[in-house]
Formats: C-alpha cells, structure tokens, sequence
C-alpha cells in the first residue's frame, strides 16, 4: 500500500537523522578538542622551538578547518533530510484526506473565469491544493495555469507520459521537494533577475577594463613591495594609496545598488542551483521530460553550475560589508571591481535564459504534483483523448475532493455534439455534485493528470459552467444578473461554434417559475440548435418533457430520495428517466412550515 511505503520510508529517514545528529556531536567534541590541542602546542613545545610550535599548529588548524567544512556538510545533510521528513509527513496526512496544509493557491484565483469558481479550482480545499507539491512560485503558476487553460492533445499525451514516469521516480521527486522547501524560490526573484538584465552595463563595455582590472592591482602591489624594501619613498606610497581609495570609492558608486538589488536572492539561488543539478543529472525517457531537461545544459556549462557561479561572486560582493577586510581588498585589488565585471560578464552571457531556466523549473514541479497524485492513487486512470468532437464516457466516476470512504461513483456517456443530458432530481440527491464530478475529471484530463474513474475518453473541449452565482456589489449587479452574464458568455461560445461542455445547475433561479421556465425550454432548444454538449441539472421535470420533442438529442437522467417514516435516505447514484419523488415538503416539514 502507498501509505506503507511512506510510513516505511519515514522510519528509514528518521533513523538517518539520528545518525547525522549523532555525528554532528561528535563533530563538536572533535573541534573542541582541536582547539584544546592547538592551546596544548603552544604550551608545551614553546621551550622546544618555534619550528615545531608552527608545525603543530599549522596541523591542527587544518585538521579543525576539515573539521569545520565536515560539520558544514553534515549540517546540511540534517537539513535535507528534516525536509524529507516533513515531505512523507505531508504525504501520510493527505492520503487520509487531510491535504489542507499544502498552499491553496487562493492568489492565483482568476475575478473572471469560465469554471475556475464553480469546480473548487483555486482557493481552500480545492483541486490546486490537493494537488499541489510545487515549492516555488513559479511551479504554482505553472499548476495553475494548466488547471485553468486546457491543453491541446499533442500536450496532454506527452504530460501523461512524463506523470508516468516520474511517479515511479518517488525518492528523485521527494529529493526535488526537499531541496526547493530549503528556500521557496519567488517569481519577485526573476523579476528582480530581468530587471538587473535590462539595465545598462558600467564597465565591461569599455574594452580597456578588461586589462585595467589586472594592470591597477598589479601597480598597487608593486608600488606597496617597493615601499616595503625602501626602493620608493612613502610619500610616493600614501600618494598612490589616495588615489587608489578615490578610484575604489567611485567604483562602489556603481556595485552598491547592483549589490542590494541582487544580494536578497543567493538563498533562493542555492536551492535553485541545487534543485536544477538534480535534474540535470537524472535519466528520463519520455519525449517532454527529456526536452525540458535540455533547456538546463549548454555546451559551456549548465544550469546550476552558472546559478552556484553567481552565488559565489554575490558571497564575494558581501565582504564590502566587512570592515576589517573591505578597505585592504579595495584598495590593493580593487575587489568590487574584479566582482562587478564579472557580474556583467555573466549577465551579458545568461541574459537569453534566465527566464526559460525559472518557467522550466516551475513545469517539472507541476508535472511532479501530477505524478505524487498518480502515485498515490493507483487506481485513478489517465484519460483516452479522442479527436472526435464531442464524445465522453467514464465508468466509476467519482469527485476527487470528496474523501473515498464518501465518495460514490457514477458514469456519463454523451455519444455526440448535440446531445444534452438533463438530470432532474430532489433537493440534495447529488446533482451539484455530480455535475462537478464531470467537470473537475474533465479539467484534470484536458491538464494531462489522471482523473478520479475506473475509465474515462473524452474529445478534447473546454468546461464552461454555470453553477454558483453570486451578486456583485462592487458593480452593483444583482444575483440574476450576474447569471445572466454567465449564461451570455455560454451562449456567446456556443454561437462561435467554440469546442465547450456546458454545464449548467438550476439555471435562472432569480427569476418567477414561468420565466425560470420559459427561458430554460429556450436555452435548451437554442444549444440542441448549435448542436453544443450539455448537462443541465434542475428541479424543473418539465424541462425534461422535452425529450418528446427531440428524443435523439435529450438525454434524461436523475438522482432520487427515499422516503421511510418522513426520513430521508439518498443512494447519490444517477439512474436513467425523470425523477418521480421530490422531498421539499419534507424538508419544509421538518423545520417547523405547516402544509
């Protein structure tokens, strides 16, 4: 079972971490002991000679050195792996229906969208947020974006395949996660990235820097030895020493604000680099995952090898806040100036790619979402997507944010354009949802994730829905209203002769039955006309007398109540014809109304 291997993993991981804790103690007590011993050699050999006062010593300061970067490494080591902690942690927790602790992406919520509102897209205890295992900026945009925009087939079946295969690679996909929670890389990053990108070079523009940056520090020094040997005078020395403070000091003019633009990042840089390296050194197969990988690798280097380059020189910038050692570095070789060059040199290299390396990251963390839910859901399928529009057919479908103990699956079976399914049911019977079984598989299928059914084909098409409507006061546009603009935009897309799937729930509920009426009988006549794909679920039976009328283009379906000593029992299972009980009166009855 996947939660076994989870639990399995965690118990293996923890036990790691107690050895790294182990370690980093007896790191402590050897550094310490170092230390003691270094005290220890210029005590007892002082009385024997300096010589071997300086041997002593020298050793020990590189064995605590070593000791030092050793603790370094296991320190990060522990990090890592209280990241991965915290991963299969998360895991366990969602895969008994608690997966509220993964970000909701509720800024990413569109104020217009098609069916982002009505499906539970964006926002608390939605589909993003069941599937989110993205860490950076960039990779929740990306999920996002797919989850809100369908995707052509060519797309989707290539998704697939990379899900497929990197649902297999659990260890590979929680080492990605770990490293990208050390520091979550911010898209505000990039930006500041592109505008440092765009602003104009100082220095390396002017040819004559490139020899300058060495011919300056190289007369400083040599002016300073023969000042040193007495072979010029000082005033020559202090002469020299002015103008090379004057010449640093304008210099700094130009590094500060590059600096302070640019020094906020090198954590976010660090995760990057590292969580790119990890790409670029793993094996794939399929043909997407393969091809984004080649965005990470040039001929003169990758990815992470030119993001950990530009740590470095901003780790070297840093020192300018050194009081001790700023002033000797700038006066004697310039260091601003050696780093800023190289600064623009890197910029001028990289500026082509920084964005792709960024936008590529954040597709490998959303395909990666993808592949955690096919992992943890084995038995959720991966949609047929057929050419032919419009067809879709699934067996055992049910709502993926609804807890599988709950949860009661259904089907749909919609041959051709033109043929509208109508569910008429009671209050609570499981139309609303039912309609958003349909329409959140089928958002999953157009992304190129599986989807919650024992099998699912649908032709590729966009869900456009009309289910939650709510008056807006900021536009003072009343609850009609605001659904009549809803059921304007279906219509606008069904008269353009757009590939959509309507649906619809209890529409122009603002308004008197006989225009409720009225109105829904010309709507429904208006899409059979336009031969558009519809599901419209209601209390009106009337409207499912239409099939009368047109009995090859209305499909009748229905959820039902029973009643035993004026209590309610709901199967939530969709049965073919018109649904004969209604439970209104019931409920009415139950809260106290006198029929």
């Amino acid at each position: 079972m996947v939660s076994n291997f989870y639990a399995e993993n965690l118990t293996r991981l923890q036990a790691e971490q107690k050895k790294l804790l182990r370690k980093k103690s007896a790191l402590g007590v050897l550094r310490f002991g170092s230390i003691a011993a270094l005290v220890a050699v210029f005590y007892f050999l002082w009385s024997i000679g300096w010589i071997y006062v300086t041997a002593g010593a020298v050793l020990l300061l590189f064995v605590f050195v070593q000791l030092l970067y050793k603790d370094l490494s296991n320190k990060a080591a522990i990090e890592h792996l209280s990241n991965l902690i915290l991963v299969n942690e998360d895991e366990i927790k969602a895969l008994s229906g608690n997966y509220y602790h993964f970000k909701d992406g509720n800024e990413l919520q569109p104020k217009e969208h098609s069916y982002a509102n009505d499906m539970d897209i964006l926002g608390h205890a939605s589909l993003f947020q069941l599937l989110n295992r993205t860490t950076s900026e960039m990779g929740a945009k990306q999920l996002a974006d797919w989850l809100l925009h369908p995707s052509n087939t060519d797309t989707i079946v290539n998704r697939q395949k990379a899900v497929k295969e990197l649902s297999e690679k659990i260890h590979w996909r929680q080492k990605l996660q770990a490293y990208g929670k050390e520091s979550s890389i911010r898209l505000q990053t990039l930006f500041r990235l592109q505008r440092w990108m765009q602003e104009p070079t100082a220095f390396i523009q002017f040819k004559a820097w490139k020899w300058l940056r060495y011919l300056l520090p190289g007369i400083m020094l040599g002016i300073s030895a023969a000042a040193w040997f007495d072979l010029v005078g000082m005033n020559v020395f202090y002469g020299t020493l002015f103008l090379f403070a004057v010449i640093a000091f304008q210099i700094n003019k130009f590094v500060a604000p590059i600096h302070e633009q640019l020094s906020k990042m090198v954590d976010e840089l660090d995760a990057m680099s590292q969580s790119i390296e990890t790409i670029e050194r793993e094996s794939f197969t399929s043909e997407l995952l393969m091809g984004l990988q080649r965005n990470f690798r040039s001929e003169n280097g990758n990815a992470s090898e030119k993001l950990r380059y530009l740590k470095k020189m901003l780790d070297r910038l840093d020192l300018r806040y050194n009081i001790v050692l700023s002033a000797p570095l700038n006066l004697w070789l310039l260091w601003n100036l050696q780093q800023v060059l190289d600064l623009e040199k890197w910029k001028r290299d990289h500026t082509d790619t920084i964005s792709n390396w960024f936008t590529t990251l954040g597709e490998y963390e959303a395909l990666c979402s993808f592949a955690a839910l096919h992992f943890d859901q084995p038995e959720w399928v991966f949609p047929v997507i057929t050419e032919n529009h419009f067809s879709i057919e699934a067996t055992a479908l049910g709502h993926p944010l609804i807890n599988p103990n709950k949860r009661v699956n259904n089907f749909i079976n919609i041959h051709r354009r033109g043929e509208i399914m109508i569910v008429t049911g009671s209050n609570m019977a499981g139309k609303s949802t039912y309609l958003r079984s349909v329409g959140i598989n089928v958002i999953l299928a157009m992304a190129g994730a599986p989807v919650c059914a024992k099998y699912f084909s649908v032709s590729p098409v966009h869900v456009i829905s009309s289910m939650r409507i709510a008056d807006n006061l900021e536009e003072s546009t009343s609850t009609f209203y605001a659904e009549l603009k809803k059921l304007k935009a279906v219509i606008d897309k069904v008269n353009a002769g757009e590939k959509v799937f309507v649906l619809l729930d209890e529409i122009l509920r603002g308004t008197n039955s006989l225009d409720r009426h009225t109105g829904s009988v010309a709507l429904v006549k208006q899409l059979i006309r336009q031969k558009a794909a519809a599901i419209i679920a209601t209390h009106d039976i009337a409207l499912a007398e239409l099939r009368k009328e047109f009995p090859d283009e209305i499909l009748n379906y229905h959820f039902d109540v029973q009643v035993s000593n004026e209590e309610l029992y709901f199967d939530y299972k969709l049965k073919p014809g018109i649904c004969a009980s209604m439970n209104a009166s019931i409920l009415m009855k139950k809260i106290g109304i006198e029929l």
